[in-house]
């Protein structure tokens, strides 16, 4: 079954490493068995009176094939995790959905929720509906970012990947074909674009980073020529 592992608030101004950072190391400790389809970086509000280290990002991790058995293992390890690289001042918070084991429309709505207005430990709580959520240190403020970083990687419709399928790894200039037979596809997003072809181009700019729509990797480009694509995001800071 398909699990979703989101983290929060594990650092603090001035560390070296953010939560993405956090969650992509995290992928080192899975269980034997179980495999990484990617990580999800979720961009939460910054609003007055909202505490955040940097940007206000959450990071979820999407894993596969993964035993009902292993689910208190992945909570054991993920507790871990965060013992083990906690940064005094931070407040994580943990949580663990696995896709089938109840409704998860509630936490689908409050990923949305806190995607527009402050909201609270206690509207996390009420949301996750018995998966597991909790906080590991500080004002246990992570919840509310790791809860709606399941939220809005449940729907399918946000974020964008910072770990999948080797991505880090690609060319700054690569083959359409090259992308989609690694899963992630590409979309033009020009008014009058022609459909990108296996063998046009595309320039990465260096920052590979698919978004996630429809549930799937998607890298939206413009066109810069016939057979010549580049990504509408570029790098702007470390993830």
């Amino acid at each position: 079954m398909r699990v979703y592992i989101g983290f929060d608030d594990t650092d603090v101004a001035g560390a070296d490493r953010g939560t993405g950072k956090f969650a992509r190391w995290f992928s080192e400790k899975l269980p034997e068995g179980v495999e990484l389809y990617g990580v999800v970086r979720q961009q939460l509000p910054v609003l007055e009176g909202i505490p955040y280290t940097s940007h206000n990002s959450s990071a979820c991790l999407v894993v596969d094939n993964v035993e009902p058995s292993q689910l208190d293992d992945l909570i054991e390890r993920g507790t871990a995790h965060i013992r083990e690289h906690f940064i005094e001042g931070s407040d994580p918070g943990l949580c663990v959905v696995a896709e089938c084991g109840g409704p998860t429309d509630n936490l689908m709505a409050f990923g949305r929720q806190a995607s527009t207005r402050m909201v609270s430990q206690k509207e996390a709580m009420k949301a996750i509906n018995g998966f597991h959520l909790s906080g590991h240190g500080g004002t246990n403020n992570g919840i509310i970012g790791a809860a709606a970083g399941v939220g809005l990687t449940l729907s399918g419709w946000s974020g964008r990947f910072i770990e999948f399928k080797g991505l880090r790894n690609f060319d700054t200039m690569v083959r359409v074909a090259d992308l989609e037979v690694r899963g992630i596809r590409v979309l033009s997003v020009d008014r009058n674009a022609l459909v990108t072809g296996p063998d046009d181009m595309v320039d990465t700019r260096n920052w590979l980073r698919p978004r996630l729509w429809a549930g799937s990797a998607v890298l939206p480009v413009e066109s810069c020529g016939l057979g010549q694509w580049r990504s509408i995001s570029g790098k702007k800071y470390a993830d």
